[in-house]
């Protein structure tokens, strides 16, 4: 109905924003990091999505059409409701949750509120076909490596960097910038010296 929204911010909240567009108020909910983005008094465009269930109607509203698309990936997944979608792009990039599912890890997903361990396997499980053809994201925003390495050379090295004391979502950003590695080993060696840098 609406793709996306410009206006002057008139106020933030901390789980929603108001964006005044043609002298009409919008109220749009959003996630931390598009929130933090946001100033009053400042021109904004947000993109959006509405949200209809059981009679009650939402706007959502997102810094990037990448994190409305992951958004609508997150809420067809069963269980999965508009406000832990919310959390889960409050705490992670589109390219995080990605490279969570690329190297099947859970683990990734431990910052976010309301999210347990079970149902962020079953996002990653319900996500993987949707994302086995979008390229792999490395570490630089604008980048991308195209899944050239095993999928379990990934996930091994994501499990060691988590044994040895990282938390799954540094893991996952870590080893998602690595762009060739023959085995798990130089995998790891070079996740490393990124995570070092």
């Amino acid at each position: 109905m609406y793709a996306y929204i410009r206006g002057i911010v008139a106020d933030v909240f901390a789980d929603r924003a108001v964006l005044e567009a043609a002298g009409v108020g919008y109220e749009l909910f959003a996630g931390r990091k598009t929130l933090e983005k946001l100033i009053p008094g400042e021109e904004a465009k947000l993109f959006t999505h509405l949200h209809l269930a059981e009679g009650v109607q939402a706007l959502y509203g997102f810094y990037t059409e990448e994190e409305r698309e992951m958004f609508r990936r997150l809420i067809n997944i069963s269980r999965v409701g508009p406000k832990l979608a919310v959390s889960v792009l409050s705490v992670m990039e589109p390219s995080d949750v990605i490279s969570a599912v690329v190297t099947d890890n859970p683990t990734a997903f431990d910052p976010v509120q309301g999210m347990g361990r079970k149902m962020a396997q079953r996002v990653i499980l319900e996500l993987k076909e949707q994302v086995k053809d979008v390229p792999v994201p490395a570490g630089k925003a604008g980048q991308t490596v195209q899944a050239t390495i095993p999928e379990n050379i990934r996930s091994e090295a994501v499990q060691a960097l988590v044994a040895l004391g990282y938390d799954g979502l540094t893991a996952s950003r870590a080893v998602s910038a690595v762009e060739e590695a023959k085995n798990v080993e130089e995998m790891i060696t070079k996740a490393l010296r990124k995570l070092a840098r």
